[in-house]
Protein backbone atom coordinates (compact mmCIF):
# COMPACT_ATOMS: atom_id res chain seq x y z
CA UNK A 1 0.00 0.00 0.00
CA UNK A 2 1.32 3.43 -0.94
CA UNK A 3 2.40 5.48 2.09
CA UNK A 4 0.15 8.44 2.87
CA UNK A 5 1.57 11.93 2.50
CA UNK A 6 2.26 13.54 5.88
CA UNK A 7 2.64 17.08 7.15
CA UNK A 8 6.37 16.38 7.37
CA UNK A 9 6.52 15.62 3.62
CA UNK A 10 4.96 18.98 2.81
CA UNK A 11 7.24 20.79 5.28
CA UNK A 12 10.39 19.14 3.88
CA UNK A 13 9.42 19.98 0.29
CA UNK A 14 9.00 23.65 1.15
CA UNK A 15 11.72 23.92 3.80
CA UNK A 16 9.33 25.12 6.51
CA UNK A 17 8.33 23.75 9.90
CA UNK A 18 5.72 21.04 10.41
CA UNK A 19 3.98 23.36 12.87
CA UNK A 20 3.59 26.04 10.20
CA UNK A 21 2.11 23.54 7.75
CA UNK A 22 -0.29 22.33 10.43
CA UNK A 23 -1.45 25.87 11.20
CA UNK A 24 -2.18 26.61 7.54
CA UNK A 25 -4.00 23.34 6.75
CA UNK A 26 -6.06 23.62 9.93
CA UNK A 27 -6.83 27.32 9.33
CA UNK A 28 -5.13 28.40 12.55
CA UNK A 29 -3.24 31.65 13.26
CA UNK A 30 -3.50 32.65 9.58
CA UNK A 31 -3.31 36.33 10.54
CA UNK A 32 0.30 35.68 11.62
CA UNK A 33 1.33 33.82 8.45
CA UNK A 34 2.34 35.32 5.11
CA UNK A 35 -0.42 34.86 2.52
CA UNK A 36 2.21 33.83 -0.02
CA UNK A 37 3.58 31.08 2.26
CA UNK A 38 0.08 29.91 3.15
CA UNK A 39 -0.85 29.67 -0.53
CA UNK A 40 2.31 27.69 -1.33
CA UNK A 41 1.56 25.25 1.50
CA UNK A 42 -1.99 24.70 0.25
CA UNK A 43 -0.84 24.24 -3.34
CA UNK A 44 1.84 21.74 -2.29
CA UNK A 45 -0.65 19.81 -0.17
CA UNK A 46 -2.94 19.55 -3.20
CA UNK A 47 -0.04 18.61 -5.49
CA UNK A 48 1.05 15.79 -3.17
CA UNK A 49 -2.59 14.70 -2.68
CA UNK A 50 -2.39 15.18 1.07
CA UNK A 51 -5.35 13.80 3.03
CA UNK A 52 -5.71 14.74 6.71
CA UNK A 53 -5.76 11.95 9.26
CA UNK A 54 -9.26 12.37 10.64
CA UNK A 55 -8.66 9.96 13.52
CA UNK A 56 -5.61 11.88 14.71
CA UNK A 57 -7.39 15.15 14.12
CA UNK A 58 -10.34 13.92 16.15
CA UNK A 59 -8.11 12.90 19.04
CA UNK A 60 -6.55 16.35 19.07
CA UNK A 61 -9.75 18.39 18.76
CA UNK A 62 -12.13 15.91 20.41
CA UNK A 63 -14.22 16.14 17.22
CA UNK A 64 -14.48 13.83 14.22
CA UNK A 65 -16.41 16.29 12.05
CA UNK A 66 -18.95 13.59 11.27
CA UNK A 67 -22.63 13.42 12.13
CA UNK A 68 -24.95 10.45 11.96
CA UNK A 69 -28.32 10.60 10.22
CA UNK A 70 -30.97 7.99 10.95
CA UNK A 71 -34.01 8.02 8.66
CA UNK A 72 -36.89 5.60 8.26
CA UNK A 73 -36.02 4.42 4.74
CA UNK A 74 -33.41 6.07 2.53
CA UNK A 75 -35.23 4.73 -0.57
CA UNK A 76 -38.33 6.75 0.37
CA UNK A 77 -38.52 10.05 -1.54
CA UNK A 78 -39.03 12.07 1.66
CA UNK A 79 -36.06 10.47 3.45
CA UNK A 80 -33.69 10.63 0.46
CA UNK A 81 -34.52 14.27 -0.24
CA UNK A 82 -34.05 15.18 3.42
CA UNK A 83 -30.76 13.26 3.55
CA UNK A 84 -29.38 15.18 0.56
CA UNK A 85 -30.40 18.52 2.07
CA UNK A 86 -28.80 17.67 5.42
CA UNK A 87 -25.65 16.45 3.67
CA UNK A 88 -25.33 19.71 1.72
CA UNK A 89 -26.01 21.84 4.81
CA UNK A 90 -23.52 19.89 6.95
CA UNK A 91 -20.85 20.39 4.30
CA UNK A 92 -21.04 24.14 4.95
CA UNK A 93 -19.75 23.39 8.47
CA UNK A 94 -17.06 21.03 7.11
CA UNK A 95 -19.00 18.00 8.34
CA UNK A 96 -19.54 14.63 6.69
CA UNK A 97 -22.81 12.72 7.14
CA UNK A 98 -23.07 8.97 7.74
CA UNK A 99 -26.49 7.56 6.82
CA UNK A 100 -28.56 4.69 8.14
CA UNK A 101 -32.15 3.43 7.64
CA UNK A 102 -34.11 2.08 10.59
CA UNK A 103 -36.88 0.56 8.42
CA UNK A 104 -39.20 1.70 11.24
CA UNK A 105 -37.71 -1.09 13.37
CA UNK A 106 -36.76 -0.20 16.95
CA UNK A 107 -34.07 -2.86 17.28
CA UNK A 108 -32.46 -1.96 13.97
CA UNK A 109 -32.56 1.68 14.99
CA UNK A 110 -30.79 0.86 18.26
CA UNK A 111 -28.05 -1.13 16.48
CA UNK A 112 -27.42 1.66 13.97
CA UNK A 113 -27.36 4.25 16.73
CA UNK A 114 -24.82 2.17 18.67
CA UNK A 115 -22.63 1.85 15.56
CA UNK A 116 -22.69 5.60 14.95
CA UNK A 117 -21.95 6.42 18.58
CA UNK A 118 -19.08 3.89 18.62
CA UNK A 119 -17.67 5.60 15.53
CA UNK A 120 -17.61 8.76 17.64
CA UNK A 121 -19.83 10.95 15.49
CA UNK A 122 -20.09 14.41 16.96
CA UNK A 123 -23.87 14.30 16.96
CA UNK A 124 -26.98 12.73 15.45
CA UNK A 125 -30.03 13.82 13.49
CA UNK A 126 -32.76 11.23 13.98
CA UNK A 127 -36.18 10.50 12.51
CA UNK A 128 -37.01 8.13 15.37
CA UNK A 129 -38.70 4.79 14.89
CA UNK A 130 -41.69 4.03 17.06
CA UNK A 131 -40.86 3.22 20.71
CA UNK A 132 -37.35 4.74 20.54
CA UNK A 133 -37.65 6.61 23.82
CA UNK A 134 -35.12 4.46 25.70
CA UNK A 135 -32.51 4.97 22.99
CA UNK A 136 -32.96 8.73 23.20
CA UNK A 137 -32.74 8.66 27.00
CA UNK A 138 -29.39 6.88 26.61
CA UNK A 139 -28.13 9.68 24.35
CA UNK A 140 -29.28 12.29 26.87
CA UNK A 141 -27.65 10.46 29.78
CA UNK A 142 -24.36 10.22 27.88
CA UNK A 143 -24.50 13.85 26.72
CA UNK A 144 -24.45 12.90 23.03
CA UNK A 145 -25.88 15.81 20.99
CA UNK A 146 -28.90 14.96 18.84
CA UNK A 147 -31.81 16.62 17.07
CA UNK A 148 -35.05 14.88 16.12
CA UNK A 149 -36.47 15.58 12.69
CA UNK A 150 -39.94 14.90 11.29
CA UNK A 151 -41.09 13.13 14.48
CA UNK A 152 -40.62 13.80 18.17
CA UNK A 153 -41.94 12.74 21.56
CA UNK A 154 -43.96 15.58 23.13
CA UNK A 155 -43.23 14.32 26.65
CA UNK A 156 -39.45 14.41 26.08
CA UNK A 157 -37.66 17.80 26.24
CA UNK A 158 -35.45 17.29 23.18
CA UNK A 159 -34.45 19.47 20.23
CA UNK A 160 -36.74 18.80 17.30
CA UNK A 161 -37.70 20.17 13.90
CA UNK A 162 -40.96 19.00 12.39
CA UNK A 163 -43.96 19.89 10.29
CA UNK A 164 -47.03 21.30 12.04
CA UNK A 165 -48.78 18.03 11.27
CA UNK A 166 -52.08 18.92 12.95
CA UNK A 167 -52.47 22.03 10.81
CA UNK A 168 -51.36 20.12 7.70
CA UNK A 169 -53.92 17.35 8.21
CA UNK A 170 -56.56 19.98 8.90
CA UNK A 171 -55.58 21.98 5.81
CA UNK A 172 -55.77 18.96 3.49
CA UNK A 173 -59.12 17.80 4.86
CA UNK A 174 -60.49 21.36 4.74
CA UNK A 175 -59.60 21.60 1.06
CA UNK A 176 -61.60 18.45 0.27
CA UNK A 177 -64.53 19.63 2.37
CA UNK A 178 -64.55 23.11 0.82
CA UNK A 179 -64.46 21.55 -2.64
CA UNK A 180 -67.67 19.73 -1.75
CA UNK A 181 -66.54 16.27 -0.66
CA UNK A 182 -68.32 14.98 2.44
CA UNK A 183 -67.45 11.30 2.77
CA UNK A 184 -63.70 11.52 3.27
CA UNK A 185 -61.95 8.26 4.04
CA UNK A 186 -58.65 8.34 5.92
CA UNK A 187 -55.95 5.71 5.31
CA UNK A 188 -53.18 5.98 7.87
CA UNK A 189 -50.56 3.95 9.71
CA UNK A 190 -51.26 1.97 12.86
CA UNK A 191 -48.76 3.86 14.98
CA UNK A 192 -48.20 6.06 18.01
CA UNK A 193 -45.71 8.31 16.16
CA UNK A 194 -46.86 11.85 16.79
CA UNK A 195 -46.54 13.10 13.20
CA UNK A 196 -49.09 10.56 11.91
CA UNK A 197 -51.33 10.88 14.96
CA UNK A 198 -51.43 14.68 14.57
CA UNK A 199 -52.40 14.42 10.90
CA UNK A 200 -55.32 12.19 11.90
CA UNK A 201 -56.38 14.65 14.62
CA UNK A 202 -56.23 17.52 12.11
CA UNK A 203 -58.55 15.55 9.82
CA UNK A 204 -61.05 15.03 12.66
CA UNK A 205 -60.88 18.72 13.59
CA UNK A 206 -61.67 19.79 10.01
CA UNK A 207 -64.74 17.54 9.99
CA UNK A 208 -65.90 19.09 13.25
CA UNK A 209 -65.42 22.62 11.89
CA UNK A 210 -67.70 21.73 8.99
CA UNK A 211 -70.38 20.31 11.27
CA UNK A 212 -69.66 16.68 10.42
CA UNK A 213 -69.29 13.92 12.98
CA UNK A 214 -66.14 11.82 12.92
CA UNK A 215 -66.92 8.33 11.65
CA UNK A 216 -64.33 5.75 12.74
CA UNK A 217 -65.62 3.45 9.98
CA UNK A 218 -64.01 5.85 7.51
CA UNK A 219 -60.58 5.49 9.15
CA UNK A 220 -58.45 2.55 8.05
CA UNK A 221 -55.09 1.77 9.68
CA UNK A 222 -52.28 -0.03 7.85
CA UNK A 223 -49.27 -1.87 9.26
CA UNK A 224 -45.74 -0.61 8.78
CA UNK A 225 -43.98 -1.95 6.75
CA UNK A 226 -46.94 -1.78 4.38
CA UNK A 227 -48.78 -5.01 3.65
CA UNK A 228 -50.33 -4.66 0.19
CA UNK A 229 -53.34 -6.81 1.09
CA UNK A 230 -54.22 -4.36 3.87
CA UNK A 231 -54.24 -1.41 1.46
CA UNK A 232 -56.45 -3.35 -0.96
CA UNK A 233 -58.90 -4.28 1.80
CA UNK A 234 -58.97 -0.74 3.20
CA UNK A 235 -59.82 0.81 -0.18
CA UNK A 236 -62.42 -1.87 -0.95
CA UNK A 237 -64.05 -1.39 2.45
CA UNK A 238 -64.31 2.36 1.88
CA UNK A 239 -65.78 1.97 -1.62
CA UNK A 240 -68.37 -0.75 -0.95
CA UNK A 241 -69.95 0.82 2.13
CA UNK A 242 -73.70 1.57 1.91
CA UNK A 243 -72.60 5.20 1.64
CA UNK A 244 -69.19 4.92 -0.06
CA UNK A 245 -66.51 7.54 0.32
CA UNK A 246 -66.15 10.23 -2.31
CA UNK A 247 -62.52 10.97 -1.41
CA UNK A 248 -59.54 9.44 0.37
CA UNK A 249 -56.88 11.23 2.39
CA UNK A 250 -53.61 9.33 2.83
CA UNK A 251 -51.39 10.41 5.73
CA UNK A 252 -48.10 9.44 4.05
CA UNK A 253 -46.75 9.25 0.51
CA UNK A 254 -45.92 5.54 0.67
CA UNK A 255 -49.53 4.81 1.58
CA UNK A 256 -50.78 6.84 -1.38
CA UNK A 257 -48.34 5.18 -3.80
CA UNK A 258 -49.52 1.70 -2.81
CA UNK A 259 -53.09 2.94 -2.87
CA UNK A 260 -52.75 4.34 -6.39
CA UNK A 261 -51.45 1.01 -7.66
CA UNK A 262 -54.70 -0.62 -6.61
CA UNK A 263 -57.04 2.26 -7.50
CA UNK A 264 -55.64 2.26 -11.06
CA UNK A 265 -57.00 -1.28 -11.49
CA UNK A 266 -60.56 -0.28 -10.49
CA UNK A 267 -63.37 1.15 -12.62
CA UNK A 268 -63.03 4.37 -10.63
CA UNK A 269 -61.99 7.66 -12.17
CA UNK A 270 -59.99 10.22 -10.19
CA UNK A 271 -61.23 12.84 -9.36
CA UNK A 272 -64.72 12.41 -10.89
CA UNK A 273 -65.59 9.37 -8.75
CA UNK A 274 -62.94 9.63 -6.08
CA UNK A 275 -60.73 12.52 -4.99
CA UNK A 276 -57.33 11.89 -3.43
CA UNK A 277 -55.15 13.97 -1.12
CA UNK A 278 -51.84 13.00 0.44
CA UNK A 279 -48.57 14.20 1.99
CA UNK A 280 -45.31 14.98 0.19
CA UNK A 281 -44.33 15.17 -3.44
CA UNK A 282 -43.46 12.03 -5.36
CA UNK A 283 -42.11 11.59 -8.88
CA UNK A 284 -43.78 8.18 -9.03
CA UNK A 285 -47.19 9.68 -8.20
CA UNK A 286 -46.68 12.26 -10.96
CA UNK A 287 -46.92 9.40 -13.48
CA UNK A 288 -50.53 8.84 -12.40
CA UNK A 289 -53.01 10.40 -14.87
CA UNK A 290 -54.35 12.68 -12.12
CA UNK A 291 -51.36 14.19 -10.24
CA UNK A 292 -52.03 14.27 -6.53
CA UNK A 293 -53.09 17.17 -4.37
CA UNK A 294 -50.67 17.10 -1.44
CA UNK A 295 -49.09 18.86 1.49
CA UNK A 296 -45.60 20.00 0.52
CA UNK A 297 -43.22 19.97 3.44
CA UNK A 298 -40.50 22.70 3.50
CA UNK A 299 -37.67 20.17 3.44
CA UNK A 300 -34.91 22.71 2.81
CA UNK A 301 -35.96 24.73 5.84
CA UNK A 302 -36.31 21.63 8.02
CA UNK A 303 -32.91 20.25 7.03
CA UNK A 304 -31.19 23.59 7.49
CA UNK A 305 -32.74 24.16 10.91
CA UNK A 306 -31.86 20.63 12.06
CA UNK A 307 -28.20 20.98 11.10
CA UNK A 308 -27.95 24.45 12.66
CA UNK A 309 -29.51 23.20 15.90
CA UNK A 310 -27.12 20.24 16.00
CA UNK A 311 -24.07 22.42 15.35
CA UNK A 312 -25.08 24.59 18.31
CA UNK A 313 -25.37 21.52 20.54
CA UNK A 314 -21.98 20.24 19.35
CA UNK A 315 -20.50 23.65 20.22
CA UNK A 316 -22.06 23.22 23.68
CA UNK A 317 -24.70 25.88 23.20
CA UNK A 318 -27.51 24.30 25.19
CA UNK A 319 -30.43 26.10 23.51
CA UNK A 320 -33.46 23.79 23.29
CA UNK A 321 -34.75 24.31 19.74
CA UNK A 322 -38.28 23.00 19.22
CA UNK A 323 -39.68 24.32 15.99
CA UNK A 324 -42.66 23.34 13.87
CA UNK A 325 -42.76 24.59 10.28
CA UNK A 326 -45.79 25.11 8.05
CA UNK A 327 -46.72 22.89 5.11
CA UNK A 328 -48.01 24.21 1.79
CA UNK A 329 -51.21 22.86 0.23
CA UNK A 330 -50.53 22.08 -3.43
CA UNK A 331 -53.83 21.60 -5.30
CA UNK A 332 -53.61 19.38 -8.35
CA UNK A 333 -55.88 17.39 -10.63
CA UNK A 334 -56.76 14.64 -8.12
CA UNK A 335 -59.14 16.95 -6.22
CA UNK A 336 -60.18 19.83 -8.46
CA UNK A 337 -63.71 18.75 -9.42
CA UNK A 338 -66.06 21.27 -7.81
CA UNK A 339 -68.70 19.28 -5.96
CA UNK A 340 -69.98 22.18 -3.87
CA UNK A 341 -73.69 22.85 -3.90
CA UNK A 342 -74.61 26.26 -5.26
Amino acid sequence: MKRKVSLKDIANKLGVSITLVSYVLNNQKLNRISKTIAQKIKETAAELNYKPNQVAKGLKTNKTHTIGLLVADISNAFSSSMARIIENEAEKYDYTVIFGSSDENTERSKKLMDVLVNHQVDGLIIAPAEHSEEQLKYLVANEIPFVLIDRFYPEMPTCHISLDNFEAGQKLANHLLETGYRRIGLITYRTTLNNIVERKLGYFDALKEHGLEADENLVKEISSPIITAEITKAINDLLIMPSPVDSILFTANMLSLHGLKYISTLPVKVPDDLAIGTFDESEAADLFYAPLTHIKQPLNQMGRLAVQALMNLIDEKKELVQQQVKGELVIRKSSIVDRSVG
